[in-house]
């Protein structure tokens, strides 16, 4: 067979495929416009290699009990594969933007070539309700939005789901399989807390075990050094704030208490070398750019993330600091109330918090014995809250896999061979689908 017959052959088959594609994308897009919640179907670009991509406007009730307390809209993205293909649901827990890009793909979604369902968590970005009524910004609303999502689109995409999240998505992916296990075969949350109460109580113990001694002498040491400089460094911490157009909702200086505390959690978090961080000594200039830039004071501006502080504060809990080796150089006297007071604005204060969904997640997992996979970081403070006690319960089905050394970025493709490999194949076996992508 000559080249130019071969030529003439793939240009065929080219032509002929074309509009077999275009077609199948035309379905899809009206499958997806015809599902009564969907008021908006938008295809947009993709550069990560899926056949198709498409922003929806999906339509849910505020409250799922009662829906004529009204409705607002919830941004999903679905990027497709193929009908043919199982489907990973993306349990974000915060705003879509960075995935509403064309170049977005999930780790899992390379491995087994899936299609994608990211959901926009309600109250986050685009799926804020208008107005803003933060009376509807409960847990249980957010997993009917899930569920309601979720049983939609099997209509369209009838072969096995997989759910996963990071962080906040990861409790978030573990929270909607306790409420609907039967929604999902296979759950992969990474680096998930599940906190039990306002102020948790497990991180800073967490905090003066992790690593090594001389490690955490050296983050201690440096924030010492820059609590000592806090008279010094104030006309600097104000310019900084001053610049940004920053507003916070205590005194300054109490704010620059706050991030030497939070630099612990954050290095840890982030897996910062302790080599990195400066000498005591060190000038000036040095010390003060390196606490601006692990601790923006942003975190604690009155611009911070309203919506997840809400739910924290409300039900999913967060961290405390540990005040006793500073209290010589601090002007809080406690740090007890701080998400309430710094974190929030007044009108939002007025509710204790609901055990409810801790204690929801505890009871599923401890009773029940899904298809699930969970993933934590060994350093990641955040693993003092994860459900990392499965590991002693010896269930047949969830795993518990911790990197060593790892941090809050601990995902399957920067984990040990041996760990990548056995999560790889266990999740081959349960989806009966053979691995596409390899890292090596």
């Amino acid at each position: 067979m000559n080249k130019l017959f071969q030529y003439r052959i793939i240009l065929l088959f080219a032509i002929i495929l074309l509009p077999i594609s275009l077609l199948a994308d035309e379905l899809l897009k009206q499958k997806l416009s015809a599902l009564p919640q969907v008021t908006e179907v938008r295809e947009v670009k993709d550069e990560a290699g899926f056949e198709s991509r498409y922003i929806l406007k999906f339509t849910q009730p505020l409250d799922h009990s009662d829906p004529s307390k009204g409705s607002f809209s919830q941004r999903v993205i679905v990027m497709n594969h193929g009908q043919d293909r199982p489907t990973l649901l993306v349990t974000e827990g915060y705003g879509a933007g960075y995935a509403a890009g064309p170049k977005y793909n999930n780790e899992l979604s390379q491995y087994f070539k899936t299609n994608i369902v990211f959901v926009e968590h309600r109250y986050f970005q685009e799926s804020t309700p208008s107005p803003c009524d933060w009376q509807y910004l409960k847990e249980r609303d957010a997993m009917a939005d899930l569920h309601e999502i979720t049983t939609a689109l099997k209509n369209i995409y009838p072969k096995k789901w997989i759910s996963t999240g990071i962080s906040k998505g990861g409790e978030t992916c573990m929270e909607y399989r306790s409420y609907y296990p039967d929604d999902i075969d296979i759950s992969v949350p990474y680096v998930g807390p599940v906190c039990n109460a306002l102020i948790d109580g497990r991180h800073e113990p967490f905090l003066r075990k992790v690593g090594t001694a001389a490690d955490r002498k050296t983050i201690e040491n440096f924030q010492i050094a820059v609590l000592k400089k806090k008279q010094e460094f104030m006309p600097r911490f104000k310019a900084y704030c001053d610049k940004k157009n920053l507003k916070f909702r205590a005194p300054l200086q109490d704010i620059y208490d706050y991030c030497v505390l939070e630099y612990s959690f954050s290095v840890w978090q982030w897996g910062k070398k302790t080599t990195s961080i400066p000498e005591p000594t060190a000038p000036d200039d040095i010390l003060f750019k390196e606490l601006v830039n692990v601790v923006g004071p942003e975190y604690f501006s009155t611009t911070g993330d309203i919506s997840f502080f809400t739910q924290a504060y409300r039900e999913l809990g967060y961290y405390g600091y540990d005040l006793k080796p500073f209290k010589p150089y601090l002007s809080i006297k406690s740090a007890k109330n701080y998400v309430r007071d710094i974190m929030l604005p007044p009108e939002l204060r007025n509710t204790k918090f609901d055990k409810t969904t801790s204690r929801h997640i505890t009871r599923y997992l401890k009773e029940n014995d899904p298809r699930m996979i969970c993933i934590y970081g060994e350093i990641d403070p955040w693993t003092a809250a994860g459900v990392t006690w499965l590991k002693d319960l010896n269930k047949q089905n969830i795993k518990v896999y911790i990197k060593p050394g790892g941090s809050h970025s601990t995902r399957i493709s920067n984990m040990p061979a041996s760990q990548r490999d056995e999560i790889l194949s266990l999740l081959s076996q349960w989806l009966e689908e053979p691995i596409y992508k390899r890292f090596l």
